[in-house]
């Protein structure tokens, strides 16, 4: 949305998120990083981004009715971001969501007027979703969206989510750095903010570097680990690969410690001024690592995924 302009809804302010360097937490590194704020979306997340598109794109096809139920399984950014778009289009949530995800976010959900239902967990700990917990949210859903007609956005399969980040979140990093990006470092959970952006990147400068970022004892996509452990990185790091995700995309990993997501996290706050969550910290932990060792004045990109509000009541912010 243009500036200045008025907005019709809400939906208008999804996007266009910021680009601001790291300058005080990369001081006297070969490498600048520069992060993109998308934690000021609606809904304090990048996921708002995917979450409309799949919708515009749903109504498009036909594929969503006209009030229809849709129904989504979720750690919650992405019931965010459909709860937003779907209280102003008019259609009934229901978010499925496990018990060990941040209890902000289910309250943000209900608030948003969306139906959730919570999960227990089958050996997750508070905060710490495992793959099994995942898989049973996974059958809930299943049997809930049939049992409701619903439309299940998927947004680990919907190719919607890839187009959302590749018009939107990768046009705009390449316009806002002017194209000197050299390196985009991130997180896989759906995959689609990291294939989206890495394929537009890709195609304005074709030696962009891309690193995914694994929680480290949940290093699957790597091939590292092979039964995933508990780890605070809500939404990235269960057992499957995610159908979104393209290997060939990939320069390389770099795997991030629960301590050092949560100590970057706390001095972005600090130094920085951004209040984020872990997976948001484990991003400019592995940027910087990046940055460490990286040509002089080489520009490396990363995403602030959601907001430190989000994770009041963990440990995060004690």
């Amino acid at each position: 949305m243009r500036k200045g302009a008025i907005g019709s809804s809400v939906l208008s302010a999804v996007g266009e998120t910021p680009l601001v360097a790291l300058d005080r937490l990369g001081e006297g590194l070969p490498g600048r990083v520069l992060a993109k704020l998308e934690y000021l979306n609606p809904g304090f997340s990048v996921k708002d981004r995917p979450a409309l598109r799949i919708i515009e794109d749903a109504r498009a096809s036909g594929a969503l009715k006209r009030g229809q139920t849709v129904i989504e399984r979720t750690s919650g950014n992405m019931g965010t971001g459909l709860a937003i778009a779907c209280a102003v289009l008019g259609y009934p949530l229901v978010v499925v969501m496990s018990v060990g995800n941040s209890i902000e976010r289910v309250r943000m959900l209900r608030a948003l007027g969306a139906r959730v239902v919570r999960v227990p967990q089958v050996d997750g700990a508070p905060g710490q979703v495992t793959s099994r917990d995942l898989q049973k949210v996974e059958r809930v859903t299943i049997a809930m969206q049939k049992k409701l007609s619903a439309f299940r956005a998927d947004q680990f399969t919907n190719p919607s989510v890839i187009t959302a980040h590749s018009e939107g979140t990768g046009a705009e990093i390449w316009r806002q750095s002017r194209g000197t990006v050299s390196c985009f470092v991130g997180v896989a959970g759906s995959s689609g903010t990291f294939t989206g952006v890495v394929k537009y990147l890709r195609r304005r400068k074709p030696s962009v570097r891309a690193y995914t970022v694994e929680p480290r004892n949940a290093a699957i996509l790597s091939g590292k680990v092979k039964n995933p452990g508990r780890h605070k990185l809500q939404g990235v790091g269960y057992a499957e690969v995610p159908q979104l995700w393209d290997r060939t995309m990939v320069d390389g990993f770099v795997q991030v410690t629960d301590k050092q997501a949560t100590d970057t996290a706390r001095a972005l706050a600090r130094c920085e001024g951004i209040f984020c969550g872990y997976t948001s910290g484990a991003n400019v932990a592995a940027a910087l690592m990046l940055a460490r060792h990286a040509s002089a004045g080489e520009v490396i990109v990363t995403v602030i995924c959601d907001s430190g509000l989000k994770y009041l009541s963990t440990t995060l912010f004690p």
